[in-house]
């Protein structure tokens, strides 16, 4: 979870670590540090807490150099200080190492190491890696790299240079990515693509059990053992500009505003009006597997979990195949069955979460189909799996996803359509109006930020709650949990999501004249039911504050405030309904004082179980 950047070539070193670790500060940000070398000396700089600090240190101790490494801290062992800052170094202070993840078994090495004479100064795991290398070095870094990694369990993202090995920097995965980006003259190391969109738009990106020697030249790519990978980088069409706030004051809300051209981006040149054919070109199985098959597991984590089940509805209804939804760190714990004839695909924005990436690995190796709905093309859930479908939400930087959801539910929808034509479980004319309903909603998705003032006002009015519900019924319910988990990720007010039919059976109890109740109520099969339950937090004294489809009096008398979206096709509702969710959950965290792009406890990718 932690952020890693590292540069070789011409420029002067600390501007592009500092410039790359803000695009990686999302994903944490409880510490910051550098390490450049200058005349075979390296040279340390580290603060705790934001980015802005460890800036504060340079501006007061400045130091130079033409390479170095660089680090963002999420803390998973030892506290949050300065002296647990990374980058950490050996006994004699000629090798440096970031990491991102967990090496499982540090304490016995710190143990075997202590008695060998090595010192530590820090809590951290991470610091027994610069010292395991130095008992190695013997000359050759890359040969210490490899001896010391066959003794270390766990997952990371590990750089590494020494001064006695000038112009050279060593990358290690086993987990977390590590990409190396490729430039005129210059290469550069991070965690995730965004960080580097400034420089190149060439990548490399490592796989597990990989080594990546790059200097001034070029770069080398070998496994743990030793063996050379020939890899070409891949071309990323990433914008860079879309890494950028653009004028808006938070990350977050300029992606809530982005979701319209995603949508867009990610159905272009999907669809056939004339046919009713959706052409999904990197799904890659034949026509024989996918009517084949008789179950789909569908695997995510947190928002893209929340996406998942709404796939399970569109999956269902439209395709006719039974669907099951599971949170990936629970699937491979369950001793999951998988039956002949089984699909899992696999939903994740960054396509390197360790859960979702563990349950794809289980699922294949239990003799099923596997797939990914994912942001990222070069990713290693595309890399595992047999098929992907792209989302092109492009970079997304607020660590509360909000494009990336709506992109993915896009796909499922675009998916479902695809499985529903190959089992003629719908016929060409209702495919046809199926995609045409889709080719309209980044419209209708543009009139509901049009009114984003009343969402504002609604903050101002209910910003010092402290709790909310949220009840949804049908394919809304899934909406339900991902407002109420918006709310809690960037305001820190206690929020529930409920489908609406489960109220009575406990959570009516916590129902008064303090808590609003946030109901999602579109024109649907549901409509009527949501009424009722509706008219029962009512007369608890529940602050009602329905979200309906345009034109429904009916709710007039239900609710105390009353957000519309216009009018579509019932299947197509959760691709609106989320969105006044958002824009209420930002505004309300704006108003608290709240830091939205960057939550605390809470990085954008968990890449560490």
């Amino acid at each position: 979870m932690c952020g890693i950047v590292g540069y070789i070539g011409k420029k002067e070193v600390v501007p592009v670590l500092i410039d790359s670790l803000k695009r990686l500060e999302y994903r944490g940000y409880d510490s910051a540090g550098i390490a450049v070398v200058n005349k075979n000396e390296i040279f340390i700089r580290r603060a705790a807490g934001k980015l802005q600090n460890l800036e504060e240190v340079l501006a007061e101790d400045p130091v130079k150099g033409v390479y170095g490494i660089g680090h963002t801290r999420w803390a998973t062992h030892g506290r949050p200080t300065e002296e647990n800052a990374h980058p950490h170094r050996d006994c004699k202070n000629r090798i440096v190492v970031v990491h991102n993840g967990i090496i499982e078994n540090y304490l016995e090495l710190k143990n075997a190491l202590l008695k060998q004479g090595h010192r530590f100064v820090t809590e951290t795991d991470t610091e027994i890696v610069a010292h395991l290398i130095e008992r190695y070095y013997e000359g050759n870094l890359e040969q210490a790299v490899r001896k010391a990694f066959q003794e270390i369990r766990g997952v990371y993202a590990i750089v590494i240079l020494s001064s006695d090995e000038p112009n050279t920097i060593i990358a290690v995965r086993n987990g977390p990515p590590l990409i190396v980006g490729v430039g005129k003259g210059e290469y550069f190391i991070a965690s995730d693509v965004s960080a580097l969109l400034q420089h190149t738009r060439d990548f490399v990106f490592l796989d597990n059990q990989e080594m990546a020697i790059v200097n001034a030249n070029g770069y080398r790519i070998k496994t743990l053992s030793g063996e050379a990978i020939d890899r070409e980088p891949h071309r990323v069409n990433w914008d860079p500009i879309q890494a950028e706030k653009g004028g808006y004051k938070h990350y977050m809300l300029k992606e809530i505003f982005e979701q319209p051209s995603a949508i867009r981006e990610t159905i272009v040149d999907r669809f056939s009006l004339e046919t009713g054919k959706i052409y999904l070109d990197e799904f890659k199985f034949s026509d024989k597997d996918l009517q084949a098959v008789k179950k789909i597991n569908l695997v995510a984590a947190g928002t893209s979990w929340h996406a998942a089940l709404v796939g399970k509805f569109l999956i269902e209804e439209l395709a006719r195949i039974p669907t099951e939804v599971d949170i990936s760190s629970e699937f491979r714990y369950r001793q999951p069955i998988i039956e002949p004839n089984t699909l899992t695909i696999a939903i994740t924005q960054s396509g390197e979460t360790a859960d979702t990436l563990a349950a794809i690995r289980e699922a294949k190796q239990l003799g099923s189909l596997t797939a990914c709905i994912t942001n990222v093309a070069g990713s290693m859930i595309v890399r595992e799996t047999e098929g992907a479908i792209f989302t092109h939400a492009g970079p997304e930087i607020g660590v509360a996803s909000t494009k990336a959801f709506t992109t993915q539910l896009t796909a499922l929808y675009l998916l479902a359509i695809y499985l529903a034509g190959l089992r003629n479980t719908l016929s060409v004319e209702e495919r046809i109006v199926k995609i045409q309903g889709l080719t309209t909603i980044a419209n209708l998705v543009e009139a509901i930020l049009q009114q984003h003032e009343q969402l504002e006002q609604l903050a101002r009015k209910y910003h010092n709650t402290t709790d909310f519900l949220y009840l949804g019924r049908g394919i809304n319910y899934p909406i339900a949990l991902e407002g109420a988990l918006k709310l809690k990720e960037i305001s820190y007010i206690h929020a529930e999501g409920y489908p609406a039919g489960e109220m009575k059976h406990g959570p009516i109890a916590l129902i008064d004249e303090k808590m609003p109740v946030v109901a999602l109520m579109p024109k649907d099969p549901h409509f009527e039911k949501m009424c009722s339950n509706v008219n029962e937090a009512r007369s608890r004294e529940g602050k009602i504050i329905a979200v309906t489809t345009e034109g429904e009096k009916s709710v007039n008398d239900l609710a105390n405030e009353i957000f519309y979206i216009p009018v579509s096709d019932p299947l197509l509702t959760p691709l609106l309904t989320v969105i006044p969710l958002q824009l209420l959950a930002y505004y309300i965290a704006v108003r608290r004082g709240c830091d939205v792009d960057q939550p605390r406890n809470l990085a954008k990718s968990v890449t560490v179980e």
